[in-house]
């Protein structure tokens, strides 16, 4: 949040000019609601009911949207034109039931505002309004909040200072002011009562989470801990609103990037700020999803667009400390040195241990140099990866997805050779239905067996760390497309990984790295030359513990694995019908033998061991399923 391309007015004439139309766009923010800022009695259940009750009808209504019979024919049917206009009523009652439901969903919706791949133009068009057009509260609230914490009222302390809020989002407004001593300044107040609607909304959140952890069946390997992910998101939400907090994480961010003429960092003014008031040096600068404005500026949008990720990168890998809410609200860009970017609101800010820092650094490495192993390491250090289980099917697909990797960069820079400045104009064409198929059956059957057995031992694990890196560059990807439609996240780090690599070593840095390999191989020749004869030794002494019967090996047949437990499944299947069957007979018998209650019973149990059987089926089905993918017949 910030402010944007809006000056500090000194004339009166444009003040009132400015005012009049502030308070025109305050009235259209105002008409959906946003009430929730003023509830004092507010129940957990209360909110759980209008949370869930939005979440149903947003998902009836846009089932709707895509049914041909609620299209009258007297109006011309589903025509493109008339899903459109539907596509735009149903992206504006979105957007105003995210404001009625408060911050915790305003944030959601500033998230998918940047999906442009992803969403229809029509919604992203409506959630771009949640970046810095959340409806304001009173004046004379935010007023009373400045003397509260300051101590006297805002014209004794500012030189100017309007009070029709410039800017205002989800935790907050923004009024611009001048100090007395000539400095122009923005002057964030925070919205009331929002720590009791974070106790409510987090509750609710948590159970979400609890009951995520239970049903979660983890396909993909991966063993995700929904609580510690609801832990690290609550706890960065209730350090957001602490305004003391987000001023030191400004300075701190304004320091690492002290070196960079390309990112600019509003000064604090810490005499004027609290935790509930934060005055922050006038920084005014131009979206950067705004493609007509820049381009009107003259700037780079692909410059641009590198420039985010790159700076992410820096943020991540370099300093271990990044801004965690980098939608288009809080990123703007001026004219100054070819375009700068321009970061605003610091209060989610997230921080990367060393040594998960360093197994990133490490991971870039490996999937520069195409290393599986060296990736494997990089992810254990980290503790995505746990070291048990069959490392050899995870290195195996490892090295698949590295080697695609690699073809894919090499396509992409092969593709814009030829296309030359056509390349940039439009998005990458989405693969058909056959396209996809046939994808996935190249794939399965060069990696299928891998992947079972990975998913069968979930050896992955997505630390909570993560949460915000990975959301980070979700919204850093939809930006990206919004300037350049063939941004690819992938293509600028690969080059980035290269720097790195090279930065952390010498002048030749290529020359020293080939002869250390020299040396290191030339080393293990010698030393080999004197263990060869004791490793002759021991491979015959483990021949003979084999021969003998004191070591056996362990050997995994997973065909063998995978059949036993379909038999098994089966086996299940069968045993629930048999039981099922079995009540429902001695149900019938002790019905017809006027025995009410014991048959009364007997049904009841039937019912009980009739959803296992489903349960069981349904099992053995998705086995059935799998069996196929691996065979490539779906």
């Amino acid at each position: 949040m910030g402010t944007r391309t809006l000056p500090l007015v000194a004339k009166r004439r444009d003040s009132v000019m400015l005012r009049e139309a502030l308070a025109t766009e305050t009235v259209e923010a105002e008409a959906p609601g946003g009430n929730w800022s003023k509830f004092k009695t507010y129940s957990v259940w209360q909110r759980t009911c209008e949370i869930w009750a939005f979440a149903f009808s947003f998902a009836w209504r846009y089932f709707l949207l895509n049914q041909k019979w609620t299209y009258p024919k007297q109006q011309g049917g589903m025509t493109p034109a008339a899903v459109s206009a539907r596509k735009s009523e149903l992206a504006v009652w979105l957007r105003e039931g995210l404001v009625r439901l408060g911050p915790t969903f305003i944030k959601i919706g500033q998230q998918f505002s940047t999906r442009v791949d992803v969403l229809s133009p029509e919604f992203v068009k409506e959630l771009e309004k949640l970046q810095d057009n959340v409806p304001p509260f009173e004046t004379q609230t935010a007023l009373r909040i400045l003397e509260d914490n300051l101590g006297a009222p805002a014209g004794e302390i500012f030189a100017e200072f309007d009070e029709v809020p410039i800017a205002a989002a989800s935790l907050g407004q923004v009024h611009l002011a001048r100090l007395k001593t000539g400095e122009r300044v923005v002057v964030k107040v925070q919205r009331p009562g929002l720590k009791d609607l974070f106790d409510i909304d987090l509750k609710n959140i948590r159970a979400l989470a609890v009951w995520l952890q239970k049903v979660d069946p983890k396909t993909d390997g991966a063993a995700r801990d929904w609580v510690a992910i609801y832990d690290e998101c609550s706890r960065i939400l209730y350090q957001e609103i602490d305004y003391t907090l987000e001023g030191r994480n400004a300075d701190r961010f304004r320091e690492n990037f002290a070196k960079l003429d390309w990112v600019k960092v509003p000064k604090v003014y810490w005499d004027y700020s609290t935790s509930e008031v934060l005055v922050l040096e006038y920084c005014p600068g131009t979206k950067i999803n705004d493609g007509p404005a820049l381009d009107a500026q003259g700037l780079d949008r692909q410059r641009l667009a590198r420039l985010a990720v790159e700076s992410y990168l820096q943020q991540i890998l370099n300093h271990g400390f990044f801004h965690a809410d980098p939608h288009p609200g809080n990123v703007a860009v001026d004219a100054e040195g070819g375009g700068r970017l321009i970061y605003y609101d610091f209060g989610m800010m997230g921080s990367i241990p060393g040594g998960v820092r360093g197994g990133l650094m490490e991971l870039f490495y490996g999937v520069y140099e195409r290393d599986a192993d060296r990736c494997l390491d990089a992810l254990i250090t980290m503790g995505v990866l746990v070291p048990t289980g069959d490392r050899l099917a995870v290195r195996r697909t490892a090295q698949f997805f590295l080697n695609s990797f690699q073809e894919r960069l090499v396509q992409q820079k092969n593709e814009k050779e030829v296309k030359g400045e056509e390349y940039n104009k439009d998005y990458k064409p989405q693969r058909s239905k056959d396209e996809a198929k046939e994808r996935r059956k190249a794939i399965l059957s060069s990696i299928g067996e891998d992947l079972l057995l990975a998913a069968n031992d979930q050896p992955f694990r997505f630390p909570a760390t993560f949460t915000f890196v990975v959301r980070s560059f979700t919204v850093l990807d939809g930006i990206g497309k919004s300037l350049d439609p063939r941004f690819d996240i992938s293509e600028i780090a690969a080059p980035y990984a290269r720097n790195l690599l090279l930065e952390g070593t010498p002048q030749f840095a290529a020359l020293q790295k080939d002869f250390g390999k020299r040396w290191a191989n030339q080393n293990r020749a010698v030393k080999n030359l004197f263990r060869g004869p004791n490793q002759i030794e021991d491979i015959a002494g483990t021949m003979q513990r084999l021969e003998s019967g004191d070591l056996k090996l362990r050997v995994r047949a997973l065909e063998a694995e995978r059949a036993l437990g379909r038999v098994q499944a089966w086996q299940r299947v069968v045993s629930c019908a048999l039981v099922t069957s079995t009540l429902v007979n001695v149900g019938t018998v002790l019905s017809v033998s006027a025995m009410a209650t014991g048959a009364g019973l007997s049904f009841a149990g039937a019912g009980v061991f009739g959803l296992l059987l489903l349960s069981n089926y349904l099992k053995v089905v998705k086995l059935e399923k799998k069996e196929a993918q691996l065979a490539g017949a779906v």
